[in-house]
């Protein structure tokens, strides 16, 4: 019995998962529950059941350090991938990162990884709760054993202890049936007398004898019945119970680890398979081959040719103005040449005032506004002619209006332009075919530019009706002679691109202009929802229609923006051209006056002093300056509160924005990039700390 509760209950753990041993913190050999199973026979050594629990217990341990080592390392790669996968995503975002088609490539590439690494972890997990489920039912199977090993036992030591109570029954009961024997029969006792038996005659020892023999009997004979008792239910119902149970345990642990290990082979596919849908998943029935790319797909998108055509017309805004060709000026001192035009008077009565001439202009961009002689866009002031003379002729004089007769024009057509008399209640006048009013005189010349009265086929008629109207009236498009407001007999054209916002304020009386006005209020109701706002450019010819109104007449009922048929219901043309007018701004917003403060506010680690360093510049800018700035900033923060749609974030918009408002210097363009970035990141976070809503 002992050796069948040894070996087969402790064989029970053959399967490797005893309670003590799990997890692996020692050797098999040294539990304590197999040991004593182990020196149980000494004589004749271990049982073969007990070299097979050893056995199979090794192996169990080693499956199950496996399992656990395979789950660690799983999950280490699953991390390592996903951190990895993570900062390449930040990378992504750098602007100096490499955009395009590669940049959409790459982001696929790497949410196939992350999807890879979830992979990894989900498969770790799994791995646990296997190892948690077998320690489960190891304990619960190594309770049982124990129980039945307790009970086996008892019942064993019991019947051992019967049997050698019954054998020193036995052995008495001879005794003194020998000893009656030899009594009864007259022989000598030899050896020592008992003190009882001194004093007794032989027959009265032969008694005494007979009743140790007859009380010797039955004890052995009641001896000998409990023996056969507990033997006889030792091995009827005892012994086979606990096999019974035995057997019902060991294939409860089998069927475990056996379910356990089918577990693994079907996660490890699963692992597999998961990992290569993710590098080319298989498109469901019906749906768009497209919609999900594979590894190869994603490579196989990257166009280098549109990536760099993408690249180098989305710096085209920062090539400097190449200026346009040279052409041959005539002094007026020198007389007009003989294809120089002469225009004739509207009416006989009228005498016509002289031409006076400008500069010639690029058709890149528009020309010089007029205003205040203080605050001229060029830095060239208007000077006013001397008595008796004319208005003063541009450094381009190549057309004039001297009376006499006319002559047809045959120069270029945008450096004309006549004037309408107001004297006596006429518009007879003729605009410039470029529409825009000629700039002022530079006052760096020392003597100034000639008069027309000067000339030799000026006439004193027209000397002395310009004479006449100095001071009063001007024609369109002309400066005043005195600092203030133009006087204007109709609405002639107000440029707006290209004129400084001081100019603009003081013309227009409007601290923000009426195109930044018109075009945040159509990106307010039309763009916050639209994604890549900004950063999408809308249609060229859409912008130079736009600029061209805004330039010819701000006021136009057309250049209202809350009706999204004035700009063609396309909203990026707006946002392209609210782009064009910053950055057709003479000095930057920011100003140039102040760029080297920002960059160098921008440098502060502390992200409180770089905001309160900014603040304070800020607060140092023009008006104009900083009612606009504040405009556009409390527009681009509505902007970043859609950003879960639109996609623009404060960095996004500052890598528009940061050429665009700090403005470009050839010279330190690449070293200023990232601060200008910084510049505007910073004004955007903390906008609300900076300005007031109201």
């Amino acid at each position: 019995m002992a050796d069948v509760l040894t070996s087969p209950v402790d064989g029970h753990d053959r399967d490797g998962f005893h309670q003590n041993s799990f997890p692996l913190d020692r050797a098999a050999t040294n539990s304590p529950a197999i040991a004593p199973e182990v020196a149980t026979n000494p004589s004749q050594g271990p049982s073969p059941e007990v070299l097979k629990q050893v056995n199979d217990v090794l192996s169990s341990e080693e499956f199950a350090s496996f399992l656990k080592k395979r789950a660690s390392l799983e999950e280490s790669n699953a991390q390592g991938l996903k951190k990895v996968s993570r900062a390449t995503q930040h990378s992504l975002r750098q602007p100096d990162h490499r955009q395009g088609s590669f940049s959409s490539a790459y982001d696929d590439i790497v949410q196939i990884h992350e999807r890879m690494s979830e992979n990894g972890s989900q498969f770790a997990s799994s791995l646990l709760k296997m190892h948690d489920e077998l320690v489960e039912l190891v304990n619960s199977s190594e309770q049982s054993r124990k129980t039945w090993k307790t009970t086996g036992l008892s019942a064993e030591h019991k019947v051992a202890e019967l049997e050698q109570t019954m054998r020193k029954s036995k052995a008495k009961y001879d005794s003194l049936s020998d000893e009656y024997d030899k009594i009864k029969t007259g022989e000598k006792q030899s050896g020592k007398v008992f003190n009882a038996f001194k004093n007794k005659s032989a027959a009265q020892q032969e008694e005494d004898l007979l009743k140790k023999v007859q009380n010797a009997d039955q004890t052995y004979k009641s001896h000998v019945q409990t023996l056969q008792t507990e033997k006889h239910h030792l091995e009827t119902s005892t012994r086979p119970e606990a096999v019974r149970a035995l057997q019902d345990l060991i294939k409860d642990i089998d069927a475990g680890l056996s379910l356990q290990l089918q577990q693994y082979a079907l996660l490890s596919e699963k692992l597999l398979l998961s990992n290569g849908l993710s590098v080319s998943p298989i498109p469901a029935p019906g749906a768009d081959p497209s919609s999900v790319r594979s590894l190869r797909n994603a490579v196989l998108s990257i166009d280098n040719e549109r990536d760099l055509n993408d690249y180098i017309s989305a710096q085209s805004s920062k090539v400097p103005h190449v200026p346009g060709d040279v052409k041959y000026e005539r002094n007026p001192v020198l007389g007009p040449g003989p294809s120089h035009a002469r225009e004739p008077s509207n009416q006989g009565s009228i005498n016509k005032a002289p031409l006076q001439s400008h500069p010639p202009q690029s058709s890149a961009g528009p020309p010089p506004p007029s205003g205040p002689p203080s605050k001229t866009n060029t830095g060239l002031n208007p000077i006013n002619p001397p008595m008796g003379h004319p208005a003063s002729l541009g450094k381009n004089p190549t057309n004039f209006t001297p009376t006499g007769p006319p002559n047809p024009p045959s120069f270029p057509p945008s450096h004309n332009r006549t004037f309408s008399q107001t004297d006596y209640g006429s518009n007879s006048g003729v605009q410039t075919s470029s529409g825009h009013p000629p700039p002022a005189y530079s006052p760096g010349s020392p003597v100034g530019p000639p008069q027309l009265g000067a000339l030799p086929f000026q006439s004193s008629q027209a000397a002395a009706a310009q004479h006449e109207r100095q001071g009063s009236h001007t024609s369109a498009g002309l400066k005043s002679a005195s600092p203030g407001p133009i006087q204007t007999t109709s609405a002639p054209p107000k440029p707006v691109f290209g004129v400084h916002l001081s100019r603009l304020y003081e013309r227009d009386g409007l601290a923000v202009p009426l195109v930044v006005h018109q075009c945040i209020q159509a990106a307010d109701l039309y763009g916050l929802g639209v994604e890549g706002i900004y950063r999408q450019s809308g249609s060229l010819v859409h912008v130079q229609k736009l600029k061209h109104m805004f330039d010819t007449d701000s006021q136009n009922p057309a250049l209202d923006f809350r009706n999204p048929e004035n700009f063609y219901h396309d909203v990026n043309s707006v946002t392209g051209l609210l782009k064009q007018f910053l950055r057709d701004l003479p000095d930057p917003l920011l100003t140039s006056e102040h760029h080297d403060s920002f960059v160098a506010a921008a440098k502060h680690d502390d992200d409180v002093a770089r905001r309160d360093s900014m603040h304070a510049i800020i607060n140092s800018l023009p008006d104009p300056n900083y009612a606009t700035l504040r405009a556009l900033s409390l527009h681009l923060y509505r902007v970043m509160d859609n950003a879960h749609v639109n996609r623009m974030n404060s960095h996004n918009l500052a890598v528009i924005f940061g050429p665009t408002i700090m403005g470009t210097d050839p010279s330190n363009a690449i070293a200023d990039a990232g601060w200008q970035i910084k510049v505007v990141d910073t004004i955007l976070q903390n906008t609300y700390d900076i300005f007031d809503e109201d």
